[in-house]
């Protein structure tokens, strides 16, 4: 049987044979052809050369200069000669061996050296010891971690809250927790560089606008609702988010949050706010810019901030609705990957929570000394002032460029260290300038915290005037 059938295809395709037209038999026949010229064929010729001798390579390697690692830098630069610093950075530090009044450092509520703080994690070294050594997911959950997730939500009034063990890592690891290739990411051009690397990461296609302006973003939203038009299926399954932060650390501005929410329903997209500068600072009880324009914090759809200012420890918190944290759980690259917050650190972090909650009035001090001085540094010869009368970090950036933006670094680095001659300690604002995408202007960062007293406020800027008066001329 399997004989007679053996033969029936062979007569079935020598009938085809015959019937296939004469082009179709011609076709097939040169590519029988090319395959066997491309099996026989060699795929490359062998190039002559002539064999160099003992005396040539070695002149050859010597003459060789292999390309640096790392582009030439000069001894001078700042991040070569940094400050050194003795003893706690409170309101008085010890920059050089030189005590001056602080006014660089983001502590804003003063609770770096509270004794309630500092008590409460001397007790939680003793209980738990220094480090954790595991990620959140292998032995590095300690019962205090879970303490503080549960006292940021109540305090921020959101269901849930995750927390970080670097203060960076937490929004650059949020963003592409959510934010994948293909998606659409609207954000704003003063962008802080842990927000420029967290889109980075998540490789979706970024549109900027420019800062603050909802004129402009609503120009790139309509552009991508055309788009969208044009493609209804990618479309239904391309997501867009809006990034911003509640007060811009490269500028010192706040952003126009009741606009946003009302872009975002009307183009629908999801809001991601950072609040690492605006957290502890605005609202009536410090809970952000939220708080301070009155927006249901349910219409954000994720908050985050770092622990390293307001409540001066380390790491950073992300909260919003459950479904939406536990994400970052099983995707959030620095809570996976990462050792977990020393339980020192985060008992510190409860207790500045604590403190936060029982004095409410600490907030409106510190915006009112922020409003003190902001006007106080007004009119400066040479200078201008960059950022809100509410916040408590700002700039003072040249009213005109010499055109080199080495040249302005230098004029303001001198500005600094006359300035801490006279016991007022200031800071430049730093930048990895060849990595950011809008890379800010150089500038002197002025920090305002609760235990400066008006009399310091007031010895902080004539200083600063009759310093900017005597460089700038």
């Amino acid at each position: 049987m399997a004989t007679a059938a053996e033969q029936w295809v062979l007569v079935e395709m020598v009938q085809a044979l015959y019937e296939a037209p004469a082009y179709h038999l011609i076709l097939e026949g040169i590519l029988i052809l090319w395959i066997i010229r491309l099996l026989f064929s060699k795929t490359y010729k062998l190039q002559e050369r002539s064999d160099l001798t003992v005396k040539e390579k070695e002149e050859l390697i010597e003459e060789w200069q292999p390309e640096p690692l790392v582009p030439p830098i000069s001894k001078d630069h700042p991040a070569l000669n940094y400050n050194i610093v003795s003893g706690p950075p409170s309101h008085s530090i010890v920059v050089n061996g030189k005590e001056c009044i602080n006014f660089a450092s983001f502590n804003f509520l003063g609770l770096l050296d509270n004794p309630r703080v500092k008590a409460a994690a001397l007790a939680s070294l003793k209980k738990y010891g220094v480090g954790t050594c595991g990620p959140r997911g292998f032995y590095g959950t300690f019962d205090v971690h879970l303490d503080l997730e549960d006292r940021l939500a109540k305090f921020m009034k959101t269901e849930e809250a995750i927390i970080y063990s670097y203060g960076f890592a937490t929004i650059a690891s949020a963003i592409p927790a959510y934010s994948k290739r293909g998606d659409i990411v609207f954000v704003d051009r003063a962008a802080c560089f842990a927000i420029q690397k967290g889109l980075q990461a998540s490789r979706s296609n970024i549109k900027l606008f420019e800062h603050n302006d909802m004129a402009d973003l609503e120009r790139l939203l309509k552009e991508q609702e055309i788009e969208d038009q044009k493609n209804p299926r990618k479309a239904r399954v391309t997501r867009r988010f809006i990034v911003v932060e509640g007060l811009y650390m490269n500028t010192g501005t706040i952003c126009p949050l009741p606009e946003l929410v009302q872009l975002k329903y009307k183009y629908k997209a999801r809001i991601f706010l950072e609040e690492s500068l605006s957290f502890g600072v605005l609202g009536e009880h410090g809970r952000g810019v939220t708080e301070h324009f009155g927006i249901n914090i349910d219409d954000i759809d994720l908050i985050s901030a770092n622990m390293e200012n307001a409540l001066a420890s380390i790491g950073g918190f992300c909260c919003g609705r459950s479904f939406v944290i536990d994400h970052q759980r099983l995707s959030g690259q620095g809570y996976c990957f990462s050792a977990s917050l020393p339980p020192l650190l985060a008992a510190a972090a409860i207790e500045a929570l604590n403190i936060m909650e029982e004095n409410p009035g600490i907030f409106a001090v510190l915006k009112e000394k922020c409003r003190r001085i902001h006007k106080a540094l007004q009119g400066i010869s040479g200078l201008k002032v960059v950022g809100e009368a509410l916040s408590p970090a700002f700039h003072l950036q040249l009213e005109a460029s010499t055109g080199s933006r080495e040249q302005d670094a230098k004029l303001l680095q001198e500005i600094v260290r006359q300035c801490m001659d006279r016991s007022i300690a200031l800071t430049q604002a730093r930048y990895l300038e060849r990595e950011e995408k809008c890379l800010p202007p150089p500038s002197i960062r002025v920090v305002v915290t609760v235990e400066q007293t008006e009399e310091e406020l007031e010895k902080a800027a004539s200083t600063i005037k009759e310093v900017a008066q005597a460089v700038l001329g």
